[in-house]
């Protein structure tokens, strides 16, 4: 059944568009699409949103980001850190690779860190074992330097403090030689 009605029988109703105006002689046609939205007359027209920073117009709404996002993100900046073996500490590098070895999922990225987001700032803990070699605190520095970086350029937040805890050194295996092309044994 119509929503519309019709004196004449047979019919669905009437036409829900009238006829197209003809334009009159010697002015162009308008291109104007039939469908156009037409303003209605008792309201005014909404401006539009004013573009934001982007140039794309500001919405509202809320954006919210996860402690663990946060977290992975850290602990793969810190992971691009020369002189980083790996994340956690013991006891957390023990259940990793006791889970790598049965087989029960991927290597987690946010293994050793830890973050605290409150509204627009974060603050991030990061766990980390040095290779053998590098100096320590050099190490721990660029760790904190390049976590606040990606945290404040992937995520927008503002990083207050990125606290660096050295667990342990990873030494060199007894199958590999300390320097490259030196024989051992």
């Amino acid at each position: 059944m119509s929503d519309f009605t019709t004196d004449t029988p047979g019919q669905n109703g009437p036409a829900p568009f009238g006829p197209r105006p003809e334009p009159a002689p010697g002015t162009p046609a308008t291109t104007t699409p039939r469908f156009a939205p037409q303003p209605h007359p008792e309201q005014p027209r909404q401006p539009r949103p004013e573009p934001g920073p982007t140039g794309a117009p500001e919405v509202k709404g809320r954006i919210t980001i996860a402690d663990e996002v946060v977290e992975k993100v850290a602990g793969l900046a810190a992971m691009e850190v020369d002189g980083v073996a790996d994340l956690g500490g013991d006891f957390e590098r023990a259940v990793e690779s006791v889970r790598e070895r049965i087989g029960l999922g991927n290597k987690r990225g946010d293994q050793g860190v830890k973050a605290e987001v409150k509204g627009q700032e974060v603050a991030i803990s990061v766990t980390i074992m040095v290779e053998f070699g590098h100096v320590v605190l050099d190490v721990a520095r660029q760790v904190q330097l390049n976590v606040a970086r990606k945290t404040q350029r992937m995520l927008g937040l503002r990083v207050v403090e990125v606290n660096v805890t050295v667990d342990d050194v990873r030494t060199a295996r007894a199958d590999e030689p300390d320097e490259p092309g030196v024989a051992v044994g």
